[in-house]
């Protein structure tokens, strides 16, 4: 989108991460889990199999930390990917930020997060080089949450393919998210976020338009806020938007 209020978001919190880092970005894993960036946004994707996975997130910044009272909880994302001809299964982790979900079927963010943690088959060209086979076979790879944050940040990926059009429909999110059903361990206590900010892309393309938020002060009451325009709204008409970017606080 023009002006992507994602790839924003994105590219600070990684040029933050990195100045914290000292400006480097090629450091060890437990090297890069000691900035400040990390422990408040940062997390890890486990992955079973030798394939490569991209899967982006996301939040804001700069509210979420005069927000939170304490340090997110590092999130993990559990990826099992299982070798359909021998069953074998290999572990790896990856670190993120933040997540980004497919909505061109879902039409809530919860059926976005259920198709999010539903076994998708790897074959074709993104097959992969089973270690026990050891050749190219058809796999299946699951994803599921291993460890929930203080605040979930979640992109709906508004753009249908890359001429620029974009998905207008309204996708349904709640006031309150149970991230529960999408654990690994889906047993259990339910993990209740409440809905804490939201940006909203505004315009018939994703090559122009406009970005406002709605987000809830610590009196419980939600404002609108567009460039210099602030103004209180209740909670249905925040409901009712097409959201871009949601926050969810634990």
């Amino acid at each position: 989108m023009a002006g992507d209020a994602y790839e924003f978001l994105r590219c600070a919190l990684e040029a933050m991460q990195r100045a914290c880092l000292s400006g480097s970005s090629d450091v060890d894993i437990s090297s890069q889990t000691t900035t400040i960036i990390h422990q408040i946004f940062g997390g890890f994707l486990k992955s079973r199999g030798n394939v490569s996975t991209s899967i982006v997130l996301l939040g804001i910044v700069f509210t979420l930390l005069f927000f939170c009272d304490k340090w997110l909880v590092l999130i993990l994302i559990f990826l099992p990917v299982t070798c359909l001809r021998c069953q074998a299964v290999s572990d790896s982790y990856k670190s993120f930020l933040h997540v980004l979900l497919d909505i061109k079927a879902p039409s809530s963010l919860t059926k976005a997060l259920e198709n999010f943690v539903t076994p998708k088959n790897l074959d074709g060209k993104d097959c992969l080089k089973c270690s026990k086979c050891e050749k190219k076979v058809t796999a299946s790879k699951k994803v599921t949450i291993h460890c929930v944050p203080k605040v979930f940040t979640v992109c709906l990926e508004r753009a249908a393919d890359h001429t620029g059009k974009k998905i207008s429909k309204i996708v349904e999110y709640p006031e309150y998210l149970d991230l529960r059903p999408y654990m690994s361990d889906t047993a259990g206590e339910p993990l209740l976020y409440s809905l804490y900010a939201l940006v909203v892309h505004s315009g018939d393309t994703c090559l122009d338009g406009h970005f406002f938020c709605y987000t809830k002060a610590s009196n419980e009451q939600w404002y609108k806020m567009d460039d210099e325009s602030v103004e209180n709204c209740g909670i249905h008409a925040v409901l009712r938007q097409q959201a871009y970017l949601l926050f969810y606080a634990r």
